[in-house]
């Protein structure tokens, strides 16, 4: 695409009022942005919007965007229009999907299977690893994971995609010439080095509280399900999970404990008929036929987790036959939250598995394992 084309796009992107649906519809009568800067009343008529957009239009046609263009001529900086090749295909698929994406990093992971990880920006530390060991588990698979860059469960998703060298997709709520929060600005740089950060802001857009909703629908926009991991009753995460349903993705959430207020959000959608995910295997299998890994990138992501020295403790703390978590934690001497903490990796693992009556045993990997 011609730096001409893409002035066009981003003048068109940059009109004040128009929006992401009503751009769409005006493409859909002149069929190219710089034809839609141009277009009259009438045209504006049959796109059925109102006459008043053409004063709009003038002043977007005489934008500089010199300062957009130059930040796509640097290294893995990229501007994707809906109509590229490179647009991720779910995104394209939604009643209102950004007219224009900014990305930095390898936006060929855009065209990867994605599963949304999100949840709260304070989670309990059990809420942290989980939202950890799940994205490193299905990353290694090959499903790419996506999330906003938040604290908390969307900042545990992006790392434990990193740690399996799979694919992560961070979706900002800024433009991209600012990273927000700042405490994530090492996150952000390591996620453009081997995933992929796009927004749909355009650059100089600060963070504001309407961003929020605008940037959840991308999330799950470009996904085949999201994932809610810990979530109060009044949650931006089920803004998240609402837009998945509207939009025909899965819509997945982990249960807690009751006396858990970050469990109540979970729970509620379950109520309401989201899938009760236990482990990992649950989502697979829930998607089904819907994704297939991507061999390249996918083959150095799945090597087979060796327990670390604590975990092969607890392996061996669990003998040959099932085994309940109190009588884990007598045998160990560690905590229940310990506990309950390593047998969740383990079983992400593949090391141990859930029977009946919430015990515990070793698989024929795990007995191999702890050997």
């Amino acid at each position: 695409m011609t730096e001409a084309e893409l002035a066009a796009w981003l003048r068109l992107h940059r009109t004040a009022g128009l929006g992401a649906r009503g751009a769409a519809q005006l493409l859909g009568v002149t069929g190219h942005p710089q034809a839609a800067l141009d277009a009259n009343a009438a045209t504006l008529e049959r796109a059925g919007l109102p006459a008043s957009h053409r004063r709009a239009l003038d002043t977007a046609a005489t934008l500089d965007v010199d300062e957009d263009l130059a930040w796509a001529r640097q290294p893995d900086h990229h501007l994707i229009p809906v109509g590229g090749t490179r647009y991720p295909p779910a995104l394209r698929e939604i009643h209102d999907p950004p007219l224009l994406l900014h990305a930095i990093g390898d936006c060929e992971l855009l065209q990867y299977p994605q599963l949304a990880i999100v949840g709260s920006r304070h989670p309990t530390p059990n809420g942290r690893e989980m939202a950890f060991e799940f994205a490193r588990h299905l990353a290694s698979t090959g499903l790419g994971i996506a999330s906003g860059l938040a604290l908390g469960i969307d900042g545990a998703a992006h790392e434990g995609a990193l740690a399996s060298e799979g694919v992560t997709v961070a979706v900002a709520a800024t433009g991209l010439d600012r990273v927000y929060p700042a405490a994530h600005r090492d996150l952000a740089r390591r996620i453009a080095q081997s995933g992929v950060l796009i927004s749909e802001a355009p650059l100089g857009t600060r963070v504001t509280r309407g961003a929020f909703p605008r940037r959840n629908r991308i999330i799950s926009g470009i996904s085949l399900g999201v994932l809610v991991v810990e979530a109060a009753r009044q949650s931006g995460s089920l803004v998240t999970a609402r837009l998945a349903g509207e939009q025909g993705r899965e819509v997945f959430a982990i249960p807690g404990s009751i006396h858990n207020p970050l469990s109540r959000g979970c729970h509620r959608l379950i109520r309401e008929g989201a899938k009760l995910v236990e482990t990992a295997a649950d989502i697979l299998e829930e998607l089904g036929q819907q994704w297939r890994a991507a061999p390249a990138r996918a083959a150095a992501a799945t090597a087979p987790h060796t327990p670390d020295d604590a975990h092969t403790a607890l392996l061996a703390a669990m003998g040959y036959d099932p085994v309940s978590v109190d009588r884990l934690v007598g045998r160990s001497g560690l905590t229940p939250e310990a506990v309950s903490s390593m047998l969740l990796i383990l079983e992400l693992q593949g090391h141990v598995a859930t029977v009946d009556g919430g015990r515990y045993v070793r698989t024929p990997q795990g007995d191999r394992d702890s050997e």
